[in-house]
């Protein structure tokens, strides 16, 4: 199988470094998330700056400089989908990037879970191809083997359920059918995204740290899809509660990188 040809040669004939030049004041921290909406409130209301760009064919991915709690954090919004999103991070971890907290939107395999609610993969099924490419073939990865309690004492502190589990990685939503739905519940999975797995293998590849977590969006446990907060517009005070999450475990590392 093509899939099963991993090449552990960090030197590739395409390199980051070869499109990106270092940033020599480029924050070591990141945030990111993938709704354009929830990441317009964030970076307007932190009055981020931008700092670098990522070109790309269809679109220009802008890199920020902002401060949160005293610390300079980078911000950018995620490219939807396992290749474009590994993509764009490869291209902030050229500038200068260590740590990035992603967090972002999943459809729930478990309806309990309820809308906006917040889950923290530790362990993803790789239904996609771009991880393939940065790990060996595999039918699962560890997911946040950093900052998990840190986190969890965050939500704590904010008085935010929360829950642990596996998510299926997808890259073709369109594709996710009721047979495949209980497959992936029975392997134990929670929730299904499209980018988690392959942000693991990436960041496991380039000796980075990535914390990935989501906000529940929409149902797929039932007969019929159920869109709860999918739409941008939707819940925004659930939306921005995890942005809030997320800029306190950003400033946390921040902390201990200074």
């Amino acid at each position: 199988m093509l899939l099963h040809e991993f090449d552990p040669n960090p030197r590739a004939v395409i390199n980051p470094s070869d499109n990106h030049s270092r940033v020599t004041d480029c924050p070591r921290v990141a945030v990111s998330c993938f709704e354009r909406h929830t990441f317009a409130r964030m970076a307007e209301r932190l009055g981020a700056e931008p700092f670098a760009s990522k070109g790309m064919a269809n679109l220009e991915v802008l890199f920020y400089r902002a401060r949160y709690q005293g610390k300079e954090i980078a911000l950018f919004n995620a490219y939807m989908g396992a290749a474009g999103c590994v993509g764009v991070i490869e291209s902030l971890f050229a500038l200068g990037v260590e740590k990035l907290v992603l967090f972002g939107t999943c459809g729930v395999l478990d309806r309990s879970i309820g809308d906006c609610g917040i889950i923290i993969p530790t362990v993803a099924l790789r239904d996609e191809g771009a991880s393939f490419h940065y790990a060996p073939p595999s039918d699962e990865i560890e997911v946040n083997p950093k900052y998990r309690e840190e986190f969890i004492e965050i939500l704590d502190h904010h008085q935010c359920t929360y829950t642990l589990g596996k998510v299926w990685t997808t890259d073709a939503f369109y594709r996710e059918t009721a047979e495949k739905m209980e497959r992936r519940k029975a392997a134990g999975c929670v929730c299904v995204d499209m980018e988690c797995s392959a942000v693991a293998a990436l960041a496991r590849f380039r000796g980075k740290d990535v914390f990935h977590f989501f906000h529940a969006s929409d149902n797929l446990d039932g007969g019929e899809w159920e869109a709860w907060s999918l739409s941008q517009d939707a819940n925004i005070t659930g939306k921005d509660k995890a942005a809030l999450l997320a800029l306190e475990l950003a400033a946390r590392i921040a902390e201990r990188e200074d």
